[in-house]
């Protein structure tokens, strides 16, 4: 190597320590707002009195965690472990976080040097008439160094940008698995329900079968007119006409199951055909105060670390009106002949550069303006997300206590229906009343029956509702955010 070379080298080097030594001196310059949590304030209770066994202890993180074990139902658990592997829409949110997990990893690698290599193979040929007319070779392979000094701080925000977006997307995909169980048990709650309705259905059918060839022996034998065995046949089939729409809703409901645990529809119906009760709720529900939601919520969290994100790229926009600073160097070799390259002319060039954006028409503040207007929207994202949940627990809260109320009267209402049925068929067989009143309180009964039923599955599926506005049911299979 001789003197030029090593002149070149030696002033690269010293551009070099005079980078490292500005990086050191201005290295905390970090441009751009530091984001701050948001402070909250909550009601320190809910407005809803809680009642139907509610209470305002914190929830246990089993409890939590699981808390479809609290139905004591195995099939319900065997489902959302299925669908925990097999759902599409988890399986997407889970790629959305691998997406994020690399796109830090690109914003990361702005802190690091770039080297490139290139090699070249270039003729040329002069005129004859005007030059030589010989052909001439050269042949050239380069590598060439560059490295921008994150002065201002630029590349850190954008790093602490796509950090923040890793971990929205990570709360995402929690929400996601938040709203798959609660999806999966409420269909479940449904195929339960709808096959109590039919068996209440089947049950009426039979009852009022009986009663209509009854009225059909009376009118026979002279006992009774026809419009008895009328009234008795069209009460009969409207009891009957009951019967496939609610077997449409079971296949509607048992097919959802299936395609929520990424199966085919048809998939499970053979494991959910034999009738089973509809999951009987706790006696206890523990629910927690308003602040431990939203330290619970993944969608709130979620819109806290989005708005974080865009606080970040304030810094990024705000970066690019200072100056970058950028060291570059390269050191090449050149021949005539591709076997003489490696022992070709040495060619080595460094040294440091500065670009300064000094008019771009107002773009770059244009551009702060327009990264400090999406953070006021993610702020007001957060808000909405946070008055959101509040809501839907408030709802969530009403709702399951008072069905409670709901159910107990329409079980005393049924008792008493069911009372009044066996009374009015004695009376008519013995020739004391008329049916009409035979049919009344069997159509009453049906009613009753119908409601309780559906009451009895909507207090199991209010509870579901509620663990899911609570944001229970992702800690345990969250996935880990050190990787």
């Amino acid at each position: 190597m001789n003197f030029l070379h090593k002149t070149v080298l030696i002033k690269s080097l010293s551009w070099f320590i005079v980078g490292l030594s500005i990086v050191i001196l201005y290295g905390c310059a970090t441009v751009g707002p530091d984001y701050v949590p948001v402070k909250t304030s909550v009601f320190p209770t809910w407005h809803t009195e809680l009642k139907g066994g509610l209470s305002v202890n914190e929830m246990g993180p089993e409890t939590l965690t699981e808390w479809w074990m609290t139905l004591n139902d195995p099939e319900l658990s065997s489902l959302i472990d299925r669908a925990v592997l097999g759902n599409l829409d988890l399986k997407k949110a889970m790629a959305r976080v691998r997406e994020s997990r690399a796109r830090r990893g690109m914003a990361k690698a702005d802190f690091f040097p770039t080297l490139d290599a290139t090699g070249s193979a270039n003729w040329s040929r002069s005129n004859k008439d005007t030059g030589s007319g010989k052909t001439s070779d050269l042949f050239a392979a380069t590598f060439d160094a560059g490295w921008e000094m994150d002065i201002f701080g630029g590349v850190r925000r954008s790093v602490e940008a796509a950090e923040a977006d890793l971990q929205a997307n990570y709360e995402d995909l929690r929400n996601v698995l938040v709203s798959l169980i609660g999806e999966v048990a409420l269909n479940y709650i449904d195929v339960r329900t709808s096959q109590a309705l039919l068996a209440v259905a089947e049950a009426n059918l039979e009852a009022q079968n009986e009663t209509y060839q009854l009225t059909q022996w009376r009118y026979e034998a002279g006992l009774s007119d026809k419009l008895a065995v009328q009234q008795a046949r069209y009460n009969l089939e409207n009891t009957r006409s009951l019967i496939p729409a609610l077997r449409t809703g079971l296949e509607e409901a048992m097919n959802r199951i299936a395609v929520l645990l990424g199966e085919q529809p048809g998939k499970v119906h053979a494991e959910l055909e034999k009738r089973e009760p509809i999951p009987v709720t706790p006696l206890k529900v523990a629910v927690g105060v308003p602040a431990d939601l939203l330290r619970r919520r993944p969608d709130v969290r979620q819109a806290e670390r989005q708005l974080a994100a865009q606080t970040a790229r304030i810094g990024v926009a705000t970066a690019d009106l200072y100056p970058k600073f950028t060291l570059s160097g390269s050191i090449g070799l050149e021949a005539l002949s591709l076997s003489n390259l490696s022992s070709g002319s040495l060619k080595v060039t460094g040294g440091p550069q500065i670009t300064w954006a000094i008019f771009k028409g107002g773009a770059i503040r244009q551009n702060i303006e327009v990264q400090s207007a999406l953070q006021e929207q993610a702020l007001i994202q957060y808000e909405a997300a946070i008055l959101g949940a509040l809501e839907e627990v408030e709802n969530a809260l009403v709702a399951y206590a008072e069905v409670q109320q709901r159910r107990r009267s329409l079980s005393e209402a049924t008792q008493a229906a069911q009372m009044a049925v066996e009374l009015a068929q004695h009376k008519y067989q013995a020739g004391l009343t008329d049916f009409n009143n035979v049919l009344d309180a069997q159509r009453s009964l049906l009613s009753f029956q119908e409601q309780l039923t559906q009451s009895e599955g909507t207090v199991t599926s209010n509870l579901i509702r509620l663990y899911k506005a609570l944001g229970g049911g992702w800690t345990s299979m969250a996935p880990d955010e050190k990787k």
